[in-house]
């Protein structure tokens, strides 16, 4: 029989996958502490949470979610980086914080109840975050909007100045 420890891991798994949209397998092997400290704190700030959970665990977890299983990916050394409405944000802290230490790597991962591989999930970094998108969608409405007040304006403005030609010309000949 089991131990009561690994039902309770269970239930800690179950909770975390329940209150996520997704998560990132990340191999954190050679990580001293102060850099595991500092990755799981920008992770935080980017609105995820990184866990340590064991590997068959998280597998019968996945079985029970009825989720993707990634059994070619959880293997070794892994922790799970969990992710709410925005899995881009801590794709680009996983990626930053790799490119930085050398010690990390994206194995993979689960986003939009699909399995990624690890290029797939390193994919995510290059994607704009959330608010870059809304910035971008309000930059484009800004422009319609300005595009449809100058073309409103010319009209009257064209008017004006065909009426002042003709007057002109009219004077001209006079």
């Amino acid at each position: 029989m089991p131990a009561q420890s690994k039902y309770e891991m269970l239930e800690k798994v179950n909770a975390s996958l329940e209150a996520s949209q997704g998560f990132y397998v990340v191999d954190y092997r050679g990580l001293t502490v102060k850099e595991s400290q500092e990755l799981r704190r920008q992770i935080r700030e980017a609105n995820g949470s990184m866990k340590v959970y064991k590997n068959n665990i998280v597998k019968i977890a996945l079985e029970q979610a009825e989720m993707p299983a990634l059994d070619d990916i959880l293997v070794g050394t892994c922790s799970y980086v969990f992710f709410g409405d925005d899995p881009v944000s801590v794709a680009k802290v996983l990626k930053d914080f790799a490119a930085k230490t050398k010690k990390t790597e994206v194995l993979g991962g689960i986003a939009d109840g699909a399995a990624l591989n690890a290029e797939e999930a390193k994919a995510y970094a290059d994607l704009p975050t959330r608010e870059q998108l809304i910035g971008q969608i309000a930059g484009l409405i800004s422009g319609f909007a300005r595009n449809i007040a100058v073309c409103i304006n010319e009209v009257p403005g064209g008017l004006a100045r065909a009426i002042k030609a003709i007057n002109e010309d009219g004077q001209e000949a006079a």
